[in-house]
């Protein structure tokens, strides 16, 4: 605890420390040097071909593709055009002008993307587009969704495969039950072995070893 005059100077350092702008600056400043021009070319060549019909492309640049996405309309019909018809999780889209309207698009995509298999760590936050906080982190997001479309090759995706690589997919193995019950007769072999083995001269975990 702190008295007297030792108090009195603390609070108004405290006071006049005030919100830390320049710590906030360096992180955002980071943060879009994660942005690719080139990246973003790619998406929006992608994006255009997966929704088809009259969407135009905008002009290049981080401001301008965030323009683009943030009322969440066209994401949304990216996630729905890759599902069957008749099967696609969002069901309405409205075209609204009301912010949080827009918000709420953005996370429904969000949703159905992280269903369709793009991991959370990979999904971004709508304020990272909605208030442009990180559109890199935004780019990681389609570059999942784009990857996965084209790994699950179910005749959804469209545009150049070359645009995204394929997701390592866990390799299985199937076995025979000829295979099975010839393992299930191996294991019970070692198991009988074992039995008959004798204990005298092991030590246990932790125990110390009697010396004659």
């Amino acid at each position: 605890m702190l008295f007297g005059s030792s108090a009195a100077q603390l609070i108004p350092n405290m006071a006049n420390r005030g919100p830390s702008y320049g710590l906030s600056r360096e992180v955002q400043e980071k943060i879009e040097q994660k942005y690719d021009p080139d990246l973003e070319q790619r998406l929006v060549d992608w994006i255009v071909s997966q929704c088809g019909g009259n969407l135009e492309k905008p002009q290049p640049g981080k401001e301008n593709f965030q323009k683009w996405l943030m009322d969440g309309t066209i994401l949304c019909r990216l996630i729905n055009s890759l599902f069957p018809r008749g099967k696609e999780p969002i069901k309405k889209i409205p075209e609204t002008q009301m912010a949080f309207k827009q918000m709420e698009k953005i996370s429904q995509f969000l949703q159905a993307a992280e269903a369709y298999g793009v991991t959370t760590t990979d999904i971004f936050q709508t304020v990272d587009l909605w208030e442009g906080k990180d559109m890199a982190a935004v780019q990681r997001t389609l570059m999942a969704l784009g990857s996965l479309a084209v790994t699950k090759d179910d005749g959804h995706y469209k545009g150049d495969r070359d645009w995204f690589h394929r997701k390592a997919q866990g390799y299985r193995r199937e076995f025979t039950e000829e295979q099975l019950r010839q393992g299930q007769s191996l294991i019970g072999l070692q198991m009988g072995s074992n039995r008959g083995a004798s204990q005298s001269g092991m030590t246990g975990y932790g125990m110390h070893r009697q010396i004659m």
